[in-house]
């Protein structure tokens, strides 16, 4: 017999551990090591990403719960004190990454750095992280699709523990969190061998926003717990057609006004903490101008 996986990790005292938030910090931390690495294989210092990570998490945990607030105004409304209860799930994706993109553009400018440059380094780790972070749906059995067999799940080879997990009360549900974590971690993959096309500047990033708008898009129609607008059209679904859309079109403007011109894998200056050239580095290209 089964158990089902618990909410609770782990208990510390009055204080419970949620598997969400180990689950969650665990991407944060992959993707924050993934970025770093490659960082420093771009001339970003590390102390760049750690720096934007520290602005960028919180702020993108905010953003991520009040645009799942926003669009569930009807319950939060009447259970204000529900709110804050982000252990228990409830933070949209699309909201944290407006608070991730505008945190990094503030933050870029602050720093003297390309945010282009930042977001294509950035790119794998996002997804990575996505993929990583939807386990922690399906440990709160949500973000789940429509009702499927028993028989329907074991034909797709899945293991037991992920088909009891999906059994609700006696009822088995589409694991669309899976279907979006398999997807992210083929975007994953694209853009590692994407790195060695050396696209232009900034396009790295933009792959990234386009793919994961394309399996949204589709996954997001097997859910039963979309975010609605006017309870007709499913937010996400909108958002990613607009995604695609702006991703598309962004690559087409920037290579049309040659904003584009540098490649990802192009020679750059060592950037440093402050978002400035290092003396040594600076000292050497005086030297081959002369």
């Amino acid at each position: 017999m089964f158990l089902l996986i618990e909410r609770i990790a782990f208990s510390i005292g009055p204080l419970d551990v949620y598997w969400y938030g180990i689950i969650l910090g665990t991407a944060a931390l992959v993707g924050l090591i993934l970025a770093v690495t490659e960082g420093k294989k771009r001339g970003v210092h590390p102390d760049v990403f750690l720096d934007l990570v520290l602005w960028a998490v919180p702020i993108s945990i905010i953003f991520a719960r009040a645009y799942y607030v926003i669009f569930s105004w009807d319950y939060y409304s009447v259970n204000p004190g529900d709110i804050i209860k982000i252990w228990e799930g409830g933070i949209a994706i699309h909201g944290a990454l407006i608070g991730a993109i505008l945190t990094a553009v503030i933050f870029s400018k602050k720093r003297g750095v390309s945010f282009w440059k930042l977001a294509d380094i950035a790119a794998p780790s996002l997804i990575l992280g996505q993929a990583i972070g939807r386990w922690g749906n399906f440990i709160n059995q949500e973000a789940h699709g429509r009702e499927v067999s028993r028989e329907f799940l074991e034909g797709l080879g899945l293991p037991n523990f992920i088909i009891e997990q999906m059994n609700m009360n006696g009822v088995y549900y589409h694991p669309t969190f899976l279907y979006e974590s398999l997807w992210n971690l083929l975007g994953f993959i694209l853009l590692i061998l994407l790195r060695r096309v050396n696209l232009r500047r900034g396009e790295l990033f933009l792959t990234y926003f386009i793919w994961y708008s394309i399996g949204r898009f589709f996954i997001e129609g097997m859910r039963t717990d979309s975010l609605m607008l006017m309870d007709t059209i499913r937010v996400a679904q909108l958002v990613s057609i607009l995604s695609i859309l702006l991703g598309i079109g962004f690559i087409w403007y920037r290579r049309k006004k040659g904003n584009s011109n540098i490649r990802y894998l192009d020679p750059e200056l060592v950037i440093s903490r402050g978002g400035k050239l290092s003396a040594k580095r600076k000292r050497s290209n005086q030297k081959k101008r002369k």
